[in-house]
């Protein structure tokens, strides 16, 4: 069938509307008529570090719309149903079989190879001497920046017709990591403290449901003054790490804690700020870090042999997006998960502008938006 993808047809280019030749969905693969995609930034790092031989490709990880076709092989997903595109996983390795789906054996393949398992591609194009040029998708089993999707039961989550896709497309991927590292990695008590470095989408769905499920004291950290209020708008102490004369961050973390938080999540990967947040631990304090960008961190080494202190990394927030997605959103309709809001809607015709946007950091999570 014919559709319309946004492409990357060069590292680090930008994102062009194109019609494309997408397959008829296999036994085991479900079409999806995309209805709104979340703009994360693993979508506009990833197709930076690609050689030329996987370009043209198609990105794009948080996806919902509408099911229209179904494969012979698909159970539990029916045409009608709307779902969320979240990431894939095999479910037969050893980790799969373990409930940790995010440390599939095959999710390089799975995920960032641009093909399917077999090596097959998803889609064409029609160049203009007449050839047809392969394009690389798959992206996550999704490729959702498209206005056609190809997925799997293994990352489509069913969800009731009632709720808006516009809202729910960041809680495939964004919402779901910073929520996830709360609720599976941490798990804290209400008397804990959590410091948070970098407010975007990440990092403040991670400030939500540590608020709204009754942790106390949640410290927010960003240079951006409009994330430090919305940040505050939830109930969490934001910081100016950059605020002039104030003393070290991580001196007044650990002041506003009671001697350190009792665990940290840093969004940024800016080595000297993965500093800062294992510095602002108390003792057997826990440092979860969650961004993607730099190849190495540099550790205070003697204070973490003296401390305890556990610094460690988490795919997707542990989740299960057959399980986290719909706890998640039940915590949005329970009033717990209030992060409708951060969202920003862009038709995808302004893909350029939302992209804009988000480097400059004018919007928390923009999602793109197809008309009828």
């Amino acid at each position: 069938m014919k559709t319309t993808a946004y492409l990357v047809e060069e590292p680090g280019g930008d994102f062009v509307a194109a019609e494309v030749e997408l397959e008829e969905p296999r036994d085991d693969e479900v079409l999806v008529r995309i209805v709104a995609t979340g703009l994360c930034h693993t979508d506009l790092t990833v197709p930076t570090m690609l050689p030329q031989e996987m370009l043209p490709t198609v990105v794009g990880h948080e996806g919902t719309g509408v099911v229209e076709k179904v494969g012979a092989a698909v159970a539990g997903i029916e045409v009608g149903d709307h779902v969320v595109l979240s990431f894939r996983s095999c479910r037969q390795c050893g980790p799969c079989q373990a409930g940790d789906v995010g440390y599939c054996e095959q999710s390089l393949l799975l995920n960032y190879m641009g093909m399917r398992a077999d090596g097959s591609t998803t889609m064409t194009r029609r160049q203009e001497n007449g050839d047809s040029q392969t394009v690389f998708g798959s992206f996550f089993g999704q490729s959702s920046l498209a206005r056609h999707a190809l997925a799997y039961a293994d990352n489509c989550v069913v969800v009731d017709k009632s709720l808006d896709l516009t809202r729910l497309a960041p809680f495939a991927c964004g919402f779901q990591t910073g929520a996830g590292t709360v609720l599976n990695v941490l798990d804290p008590a209400p008397g804990d403290s959590i410091v948070v470095y970098g407010a975007g989408a990440v990092g403040l769905a991670a400030i939500a449901v540590a608020r709204g499920t009754g942790v106390e004291t949640v410290v927010a950290v960003d240079t951006v003054a409009s994330r430090r209020d919305v940040a505050a708008g939830y109930g969490a102490i934001a910081l100016d790490p950059t605020e002039e004369g104030a003393a070290p961050v991580e001196d007044r973390v650990r002041e506003l804690t009671g001697g350190g938080a009792r665990y940290a999540i840093d969004t940024t990967a800016i080595p000297a700020v993965v500093l800062q947040a294992q510095r602002s631990l108390r003792t057997r304090g826990v440092l979860v870090a969650l961004g993607l960008g730099a190849p190495e961190y540099t550790i205070d080494a003697i204070d973490l042999l003296s401390s305890g202190k556990i610094v460690r990394s988490s795919i997707e927030g542990e989740a299960d997006p057959l399980v986290t997605i719909p706890e998640l959103i039940a915590l949005r309709e329970a009033g717990r998960f209030d992060v409708d809001h951060l969202v920003t809607t862009y038709p995808f015709e302004k893909i350029a502008d939302a992209v804009a946007d988000s480097r400059a950091g004018t919007v928390v999570k923009p999602v793109l938006v197809w008309g009828e």
